[in-house]
């Protein structure tokens, strides 16, 4: 469906997602990327993005771009998160279905699923039971929006695919101590207790040049750069994580979900999800080139009766795999050569104790991960350390 030339938009292409499938789509020789910055194009403003539709008019469309934060964030912003993401999401979803898009992909999150679904959660777990509290509003985001792509396939033969990653980690991720996710953080913390042990000043000041913490930057006086670093836990040769260290998570390479979604979008239809064969060209009345009859408004229930209820269409990405805290705080020990201590504190909160994803139907379509935890974690180490460079 796609060729080499089709122009594809991808929303979002600085981010951690965006900027890899940005550059798997150029290592695959898809070189027709279009991309606007958010002072370029503000997604949530409607007649900004007409426009940015009437002159780009692309074939494709990956839908990355997100308003996102951590817990504090999600706690204190709830109205931004669920409308900032709506209107990103409504305003792309429509415009592109008004442009005639071929094919639309939309990333979502594994928080879309209840607090407290079976493991590993499958894609039917959706909508089951409520969501975690904290993360709701950002969730029912998401929720939306793969229903939205999935609405649109079923009354007008759209070709609109929602992807729901795990954990992601990798370059151009967020390293800064007050909003960063557990991998990234950790693994900073981690660094800087060795920099303090090992009385290195000039690798600290940088790191805090690059990204300060709490306004505390390189320039600051060394006694205060070491009581904003122990608020967060680190001190010389010695790291306090929050927790007891016993909570499983599953994590992705950023570039491996970046594969997965270039993945899918040259190889993955509606109608491969559904089980459904030429579900387009025999139940959404294809015109004899191929493209969609957009006069030929057909409804799930009447016009298929046999089909069914069609829901949760969307795709699961991650690895299947799972590990503690407490074993990946021992991979970001090795990989930074820290030779210290790392602690748990127990009075501090754990979070959710497991949220492993079930990716049997990301493997039926073809795609696996290729980038094990192990070797992710050095690769990140390895990334961060250019980044101070």
């Amino acid at each position: 469906m796609l060729d080499k030339n089709s122009k594809i938009y991808v929303a979002g292409h600085h981010g951690l997602v965006g900027s890899a499938i940005w550059n798997n789509l150029l290592q695959r020789g898809y070189t027709n990327l279009v991309g606007r910055s958010h002072k370029e194009l503000d997604l949530t403003d409607q007649l900004a993005v007409r426009r940015f539709f009437d002159e780009e008019r692309p074939d494709a469309v990956v839908l990355a771009a997100a308003f996102v934060g951590g817990i504090m964030a999600n706690s204190l912003y709830r109205a931004d998160f669920i409308m900032q993401n709506m209107k990103m999401q409504c305003n792309v979803i429509s415009e592109s279905y008004a442009h005639n898009v071929k094919k639309l992909l939309f990333l979502g999150s594994t928080c879309i699923y209840p607090k407290n679904a079976p493991q590993p959660m499958k894609e039917d777990a959706l909508l089951t039971s409520p969501l975690e509290y904290t993360n709701e509003e950002y969730a029912i985001a998401k929720i939306a929006g793969l229903k939205m792509c999935e609405s649109y396939n079923l009354q007008y033969g759209t070709n609109y695919i929602a992807v729901m990653p795990t954990n992601l980690y990798g370059p151009n991720d967020n390293f800064h101590l007050e909003n960063s996710h557990v991998m990234p953080a950790m693994m900073r913390k981690v660094y800087l207790a060795k920099l303090i042990h090992d009385g290195d000043w000039d690798a600290i000041r940088r790191d805090l040049d690059i990204r300060p913490v709490e306004g505390f930057s390189g320039s600051s006086l060394s006694d205060d750069i070491l009581n904003v670093l122990a608020k967060y836990g680190i001190y010389n040769n010695k790291v306090v994580l929050w927790g007891t260290g016993t909570p499983l998570r599953e994590f992705l390479w950023s570039e491996d979900m970046a594969d997965a979604s270039v993945h899918v979008l040259l190889n993955v239809n509606f109608s491969d999800i559904i089980g459904i064969e030429k579900y387009s060209s025999v139940h959404y009345g294809a015109s004899t080139d191929g493209a969609v009859d957009r006069n030929h408004s057909v409804g799930r229930g009447g016009a298929i009766p046999s089909l069914g209820e069609i829901r949760n269409c969307h795709i699961n990405v991650g690895t299947g795999k799972e590990l503690t805290i407490r074993e990946l705080s021992e991979l970001v020990v090795k990989a930074v050569g820290f030779e210290g201590t790392v602690e748990f504190d127990a009075t501090k909160p754990d979070g959710t104790m497991r949220k492993l994803i079930d990716v049997t139907k990301l493997h039926s379509l073809g795609w696996t991960h290729k980038v094990e935890i192990e070797d992710g974690v050095q690769k990140l180490f390895e990334w961060y350390k250019e980044s101070l460079s």
